[in-house]
């Protein structure tokens, strides 16, 4: 470059964050903008009574490329904070599944015709659904909803795996998610590679992982930060620069909340405003357990969810080395309980711990701390309009509501923040 192009990102989420490192590591001379005192955004850690508590619990997968570089790139080496372990979606009883080292898709049929507590007719649907979809180029074939992509599988595949498959990675129950983006879900993690459905479970602090170390890294880079700063206007300037609250910026990444992007792009976009202020949101809560000095089965498992027992997922942190015999309980599509409030919604997960896993919780179980994350992710239906990457010339988007192939998930913000980085600095 003749001259260095000066950079606004404002906001410092996880997409805020890898456009910001990209862009300086690309040449440019960024300034980063946050309203909030923090970084991380809604994956971060925030201490509550002298513990950091993460403000949900998060896990990565080994197709999360592009936030493995990242993070190595910042000087994160990842299996020192990520424990990997191929992917298990195991029950307390054992049921389940269990996938093992090697090709993705012999450790699937395995894990398939090993399932425990399913029938030989169950095992074989699933294998055959799944290779149907595999020589179809795991594309859709011209149905809504998850629940209707796989209604021909027994009814205790959709329970044991599907349901659980589909509430973790969309948020969405089958019934209503996109049977499109479930499928590309599937397609990275399970016909990805070597290492692409691996779990990645945090064995630290989501602020660990990648922001603080993100932001440690832009300081020694030199860049300009701005904590504590709401930015009010973006306006045009002549020669196609823009102000941005009077100072002046060759281009720009708009990467706060798409509520906040659409109030900033209103004047410079109209339609891409509206597209982004009309998503809905589903909330995630997590309900953070004292267990008894056994550990749980698993560093994660899978629960039977009901109504009143509304925890799909346990993480032991303890086993973790997170959080010395805590446990924390995941709700995804807690909206039914945001009504009911955080004490209720605990004493649902105390009921549920002590009735599914009676080895290693007392009857009721303490309750460390509580946590509901509100707006966690858009809820990703069936032909939802998401806003694109591009406001306007030389301003972009970044975050993970931005149209693309994933739902709202870590690697969909760093690959947005990424993209948008590396668009700005070609142009």
């Amino acid at each position: 470059m003749s001259a260095q192009r000066r950079v606004a990102v404002i906001g410092a989420g996880w997409a805020g964050l890898a456009a910001a490192v990209q862009a300086c590591a690309d040449g440019a001379a960024v300034t980063l903008f946050e309203m909030a005192s923090h970084a991380g955004g809604r994956a971060r850690s925030v201490t509550t009574g002298g513990l950091a508590f993460d403000n949900g619990q998060h896990i990565l997968i080994g197709a999360y490329r592009e936030t493995l570089r990242l993070m190595q790139m910042v000087g994160v080496e990842p299996h020192q904070v990520l424990h990997r372990r191929p992917l298990e979606l195991t029950y307390p009883d054992g049921g389940g599944l269990r996938l093992t080292h090697g090709d993705v898709r012999l450790a699937f049929a395995r894990a398939v015709i090993g399932a425990r507590g399913w029938g030989w007719g169950e095992r074989w649907s699933l294998l055959r659904q799944t290779i149907s979809w595999a020589r179809k180029g795991m594309r859709n074939p011209g149905v809504e909803t998850v629940a209707q992509l796989c209604a021909a599988l027994p009814a205790r595949v959709r329970a044991d795996l599907i349901e659980p498959l589909c509430v973790a990675a969309l948020n969405t129950p089958a019934a209503q998610a996109s049977a499109t983006v479930f499928l590309r879900v599937l397609a990275d993690a399970l016909f990805g590679g070597p290492g692409s459905s691996n779990l990645l479970l945090p064995m630290a602090g989501l602020s660990r992982l990648f922001p603080q170390p993100a932001l440690e890294w832009l300081a020694r880079q030199g860049i300009t930060q701005r904590f504590g700063h709401r930015v009010r206007t973006i306006e045009r300037r002549p020669q196609g620069t823009w102000s941005i609250d009077d100072e002046c910026f060759d281009a720009a990444v708009i990467a706060c909340s798409a509520i906040e992007a659409a109030r900033l792009a209103s004047t410079l976009n109209p339609e891409w405003s509206a597209c982004a202020a009309a998503l809905r949101y589903e909330p995630i809560a997590t309900v953070y357990l004292r267990r008894r000095e056994r550990p749980l089965p698993s560093p994660m498992l899978a629960l039977r969810s009901s109504a009143d027992r509304p925890a799909q997922f346990a993480f032991d942190l303890g086993v973790l080395g997170v959080h010395p015999n805590l446990v924390a309980f995941v709700v995804s599509g807690a909206s039914d309980w945001l009504g009911r409030g955080l004490p209720a919604l605990a004493a649902a997960v105390q009921c549920q711990a002590a009735g599914q896993l009676p080895a290693s919780f007392a009857d009721p179980p303490e309750v460390v701390h509580t946590a509901m994350e509100r707006r966690a992710t858009f809820v990703c239906r069936p032909s939802l309009a998401r806003p694109s990457s591009v406001i306007a010339s030389g301003v972009w988007a970044a975050g993970d509501y931005v149209d693309g192939p994933y739902p709202a998930t870590i690697e969909g913000a760093v690959r947005s923040g990424v993209q948008a980085a590396r668009a700005i600095l070609a142009a």
